[in-house]
């Protein structure tokens, strides 16, 4: 592939390879947040798509619109090797029962998509459950992204001595009262892994919603024990992507706003972003 920019070199050992890339992923959010026509995406593809390498369907909208434009979405996202992602959606199907599931990633597959995310918050199923549903997803041939959050209902948290790797832990009622537990996000993300998660994303706003309040014990915790290539984190703003990139360098993969994705790709640029000028003006980078 011809590249467009001079100061990208995509190398390896000073950046990031070329596309399909395994670290220093940026998905782009689309069309959910701001509804962007075909046209629109077609221009930031080819001016941005050698910078994009994943387009997700937030808050299921594609649930909402006509096949027809669904597949010129994915087919046009796919011309510049761009994976494309449902979002949260599959959750919803939960009601119908396991066949309308397997529908749906039979569907998911027809249309074009390559990768159906879960939202295990939403989801409210036994961790058993929620292994079934990625093995499902696999054996569809589509990639599987649970997300998860760092905070949980009090009802989810085993008891002492129910930590133990695929330990049954009984169903109680759902309580109201909401805690923090980055151990038991971990455990479960890395059941997800072994059963063939492809990916984990990490919900922005529990944890890097807004950059003056990130909790970075919780994020280093949670790479340190999956590791960069299998989180991606969800990041709500301009600000926080620059933490994430000065902390974690150019390999982090990053889920943002299609507005934010030059930002992005000059922060992670070993040449023109090391002086780009928001980065020395940031207090968040004295944390």
């Amino acid at each position: 592939m011809a590249l467009y920019y001079g100061w990208k070199s995509f190398s390896e050992e000073e950046d990031r390879p070329e596309k399909p890339r395994r670290f220093g992923v940026t998905e782009m959010r689309s069309p959910n947040y701001s509804l962007m026509s075909h046209n629109a995406l077609q221009d930031i593809l080819e001016s941005m798509g050698q910078f994009v390498d994943g387009l997700k369907f937030s808050g299921g909208s594609h649930s909402l619109m006509p096949e027809a434009f669904i597949k010129e979405i994915t087919n046009l996202a796919h011309k510049h090797d761009v994976y494309v992602s449902t979002g949260d959606w599959s959750e919803h199907l939960l009601r119908k029962g396991p066949t309308a599931f397997k529908e749906y990633v039979e569907e998911c597959k027809r249309l074009g998509f390559d990768t159906i995310e879960l939202n295990a918050g939403l989801l409210k199923v036994p961790e058993e459950a929620l292994l079934r549903f990625v093995r499902l997803i696999k054996s569809g041939g589509l990639k599987a992204k649970p997300q998860f959050a760092v905070k949980f209902d009090k009802s989810e948290i085993p008891v002492p001595g129910d930590r133990a790797f695929g330990a049954y832990v009984a169903p109680v009622p759902q309580s109201s009262e909401i805690v923090e537990d980055v151990d038991l996000l971990i455990r479960r993300a890395e059941r997800c892994l072994e059963a063939g998660a492809d990916m984990i994303m990490i919900d922005a706003d529990d944890v890097c919603k807004y950059a003056d309040k990130l909790r970075t014990d919780i994020i280093a915790k949670i790479i340190g024990r999956l590791g960069l290539e299998k989180t991606m984190f969800e990041t709500s703003n301009s600000k926080t992507s620059e933490w994430f990139i000065r902390r974690y360098g150019p390999r982090v993969n990053l889920f943002v706003d299609h507005s934010q994705v030059m930002n992005l790709e000059c922060l992670r640029g070993p040449s023109f972003g090391k002086n780009h000028t928001s980065l020395g003006k940031s207090s968040y980078f004295l944390m």
